[in-house]
């Protein structure tokens, strides 16, 4: 749970906002960090004012927007860093778990009207007040100055990431690949869907081709330009933790292709094995075997896994859900049962025998319920279920990890029962 606090006294008593004192913060390369035996940690967050002290600057707020902490997923008041009078020092302070692992940005504004007022009055924000708060303003976030592990976030917009000593291990992204083979970038037009689209094509090895598993990633466009996946996927195939295998990236076009095309979509699959699969085989040569064959997603593209393997077993006998959108199609904290969740449990759809790895965050309220009620239904049907809880919240930062964990334990690999 967080708990918000106040005080700057987490570095050295120099004068607070002298150059010699950010040094200090600079030397630390982020938030400041002190970790209790409670298994807490009091993390600091700091930005410095370019234009100076309140008397030089128009900057009225400094918003902290961090994922599953002070997001609209938690529907908690804005926060904003406060200035220490006098100073061009901003900071904000919080108590997290020391198994925390998330991404965070920074919006400084100088204006009055960020956020509508039922966002920020009465005991909790208004939901669609918080949301259109943040679309309003995380356009103009800031990554984490002092913090070199920053990146454009998924939702376009630069963020920072920060990992408490305790949060799991994250192998092949803490020690990434030194080189890989170029993926291919194709151009899918399907006809069904009646629209165009980038396809990535990466191989992590061609020892025996026609052996090697296939993995299809949705929001191919994030981990192909986002957040690369090439060289921990690469890593972790060198390191012998994955087989050598083809993964497709697809791409979303846009968020409003994205919508559309995920939840629960027939034409979207439809297209892919009708369409897409047949072209890939001139580029690449894969196992056709659905056991090994992964598609692979997260939100609404976790959603959209679980749909394809459920109705596409013949083709598709892994799935990788990651923060899956179960709510779907009404957003209802009162009700988790979304459509497949009914169906499943209604017996609407009668599944065959699928593996599935299944993760939620959390600090995802919603999403983590909905997966709750999902867990026990698919362990009735399914050959082979993997539920696992992560502290973070909807956030690409803990999905890197599960995405290379759930290969892992999807293709029989060992994988740590963390």
């Amino acid at each position: 749970m967080l708990l918000i606090t106040k005080g700057y006294d987490l570095v050295a008593k120099t004068q607070i906002g002298s150059d010699s004192w950010w040094q200090e913060i600079a030397a630390q390369r982020g938030p400041s960090v002190v970790c209790g035996k409670d298994g807490s940690c009091t993390v600091t967050f700091w930005w410095r004012d370019p234009a100076g002290d309140e008397r030089t600057s128009d900057i009225k707020r400094v918003w902290i927007y961090i994922t599953g902490v002070t997001d609209h997923h938690q529907r908690s008041h804005p926060q904003t860093l406060e200035r220490v009078a006098g100073t061009d020092v901003w900071q904000w302070q919080a108590r997290l778990s020391s198994s925390w692992r998330g991404s965070y940005c920074l919006i400084p504004s100088s204006g009055e009207d960020d956020f509508p007022a039922a966002a920020l009055t009465g005991e909790a924000p208004d939901p669609v007040a918080l949301r259109e708060g943040w679309r309003k303003t995380l356009p103009h976030a800031v990554a984490d100055p002092f913090n070199p592990d920053s990146w454009r976030g998924g939702r376009g917009h630069p963020v920072s990431a920060l990992h408490l000593p305790d949060a799991s291990l994250q192998p092949g992204w803490d020690t990434p690949a030194a080189c890989w083979e170029p993926a291919q970038c194709i151009t899918w037009q399907s006809k069904r869907l009646g629209n165009k689209r980038r396809v990535w094509i990466f191989a992590t090895g061609d020892s025996a081709p026609e052996q090697r598993p296939l993995a299809i990633l949705l929001d191919g466009q994030f981990w192909a330009e986002g957040m690369p996946a090439w060289p921990a996927l690469q890593a972790q195939t060198n390191a012998g933790a994955l087989p050598e295998a083809i993964y497709v990236l697809i791409d979303v076009i846009d968020n409003a292709h994205r919508s559309r095309e995920l939840p629960c979509n027939s034409d979207f699959w439809l297209a892919v094995q009708e369409e897409l699969l047949p072209q890939l085989r001139e580029y690449a040569a894969w196992n056709n075997n659905p056991q090994t064959t992964v598609v692979a997603g997260q939100s609404f593209g976790g959603l959209s896994s679980l749909y394809a393997g459920l109705h596409w077993p013949e083709t598709f006998g892994c799935v990788l859900s990651q923060s899956g959108s179960y709510w779907w199609p009404k957003r209802d904290p009162q009700q988790q049962d979304g459509l497949l969740i009914r169906q499943l449990r209604e017996g609407q759809i009668k599944p065959e025998p699928l593996r599935i790895y299944l993760e939620a965050g959390m600090r995802e309220p919603l999403i983590h319920r909905a997966n709750l009620r999902l867990y026990p239904l698919l362990q009735q049907t399914q050959r082979a279920v993997f539920y696992r809880e992560v502290d973070g919240g909807h956030d690409a930062l803990c999905w890197r990890g599960g995405l290379l964990d759930g290969l892992a334990w999807l293709w029989q690999a060992p994988i740590r029962q963390e």
